[in-house]
């Protein structure tokens, strides 16, 4: 029987091509999104608002019990893009809410099972925003806490055969990535004029990240944040 992992904002973007990729090494991927996934989608749907803590309990603690997920992959995500003088509190409580909460809440639920089981792969997208970006406070915020959350976890899991990593995409081409840069403006151009690769990257790229994490092959490798951004973060640092 195949080992089913759970992922969070799978119907579209980042999210199905992880669900794509994980059904393609033989898993069964389990989607928990606030819309149906277009097309067909391999592996399993549930329904549910992520925003809202109550129904997301619900529906984790469903798939749980129907599907045992072996891993975890925290992708659910929203902008809410702003320069900081406009950021309000109402921006910062939505981002927090769906991109921290939900990957703690989600986290909780699904560990219990994974110690039973005798170990599992937790995989959190950050995103290379986390260190800094123009008019992304509160997104930029909570990617950086999801790295610290990573790391935390790692330590508290290992003991477990749990490990925890995260990715850090640079600019993906998404539905999510160009409602936020449309992509005849001056300052996306300028976004893939500054990425080393000169392209943008695809959710596949990001999926064979994931992949890699939740392979046997990674079980020594945790508490780890691997940036797939076409080298912005190289020249970031130069």
């Amino acid at each position: 029987m195949a080992r089913s992992v759970l992922v969070t904002g799978a119907s579209n973007g980042i999210g199905r091509g992880i669900v794509d990729r994980l059904a393609l090494d033989g898993f069964f991927p389990v989607n928990l999104d606030i819309k149906p996934p277009r097309n067909d989608a391999p592996g399993a749907y549930l329904p549910v608002d992520l925003a809202a803590p109550d129904a997301a309990a619900a529906a984790l603690d469903e798939a749980v019990r129907r599907y045992q997920p072996y891993g975890l992959v925290n992708n659910v995500g929203m902008v809410a893009p702003a320069a900081l003088e406009d950021t309000t509190v109402e921006d910062l409580d939505q981002v927090f809410g769906l991109n921290l909460r939900t990957a703690v809440l989600c986290t909780q639920k699904l560990v219990p099972g994974m110690r039973a089981a005798g170990g599992g792969r937790i995989v959190t997208i950050s995103s290379r925003a986390a260190l800094g970006k123009e008019l992304r406070s509160a997104y930029a915020a909570s990617k950086a806490g999801l790295i610290g959350l990573t790391k935390s976890w790692a330590l508290e899991l290992a003991g477990d055969g749990i490990t925890v990593n995260a990715i850090g995409p640079g600019p993906i081409a998404t539905d999510l990535f160009n409602a936020a840069n449309p992509p005849d403006s001056p300052r996306t151009r300028a976004i893939v004029d500054g990425v080393p690769v000169r392209r943008l990257g695809t959710p596949a790229d990001i999926a064979h990240a994931a992949a890699f994490f939740m392979s046997e092959a990674a079980s020594f490798v945790t508490g780890q944040v691997l940036y797939v951004c076409g080298g912005m973060t190289v020249g970031r640092a130069a």
